[in-house]
């Protein structure tokens, strides 16, 4: 918690927008330490779990949550995620797997695709999905880090669940 907490109040200093992921170091935090790295963040990332300790830790509602950061995403295992952006709430849904062989890591791939989809400028709605697959493809596969799909694949799998309305054809070397 220490170290994050450091990295939270230089991003601050140096005006650069930051992603709070607190994941497995919620139970360890303390509420300054949470507090520190919430407020002024460009988005906190947090399963349901995690947020309930921040709440108990914090004494912070939903909606101070908001006031403190910019963005709220909230990973709900397979009932998908809402993402908390601009006064906005975009309910995200889960990508049904084709088999599911191991969960751990799935978080952690979906933040991956939102923040591809962020880095790209697509649409939270869009970014979001974008993580939703992320997620899946983890899912249905041995280890945190092993699942793999080209552009193609992972736009052709989009498009089955989703419309982006051609907007992921720049993950296939078209234009926005």
């Amino acid at each position: 918690p220490g170290a994050m907490r450091y990295y939270c109040e230089e991003c601050k200093r140096l005006g650069i927008p930051y992603i709070y992921d607190p994941s497995q170091q919620t139970a360890r935090a303390t509420a300054e330490d949470l507090l520190v790295g919430i407020q002024g963040a460009a988005l906190l990332t947090v399963n349901e779990y995690e947020l309930s300790l921040i709440r108990e830790k914090t004494g912070m509602a939903k909606k101070d949550i908001l006031e403190s950061a910019s963005g709220l995403l909230i990973t709900q295992a397979d009932e998908g995620a809402l993402l908390y952006v601009d006064g906005d709430c975009f309910d995200i849904p889960a990508v049904p797997p084709h088999h599911i062989i191991e969960p751990t890591g799935a978080g952690d791939a979906f933040r991956a695709g939102l923040m591809r989809g962020i880095e790209l400028g697509l649409p939270w709605s869009v970014a979001g999905r974008m993580g939703s697959l992320s997620a899946t493809y983890c899912l249905e596969q041995l280890g945190t880090q092993n699942h793999r799909f080209s552009p193609a694949e992972f736009v052709e799998r989009y498009r089955q669940h989703f419309d982006d309305e051609g907007q992921l054809d720049i993950l296939l070397g078209g234009n926005k």
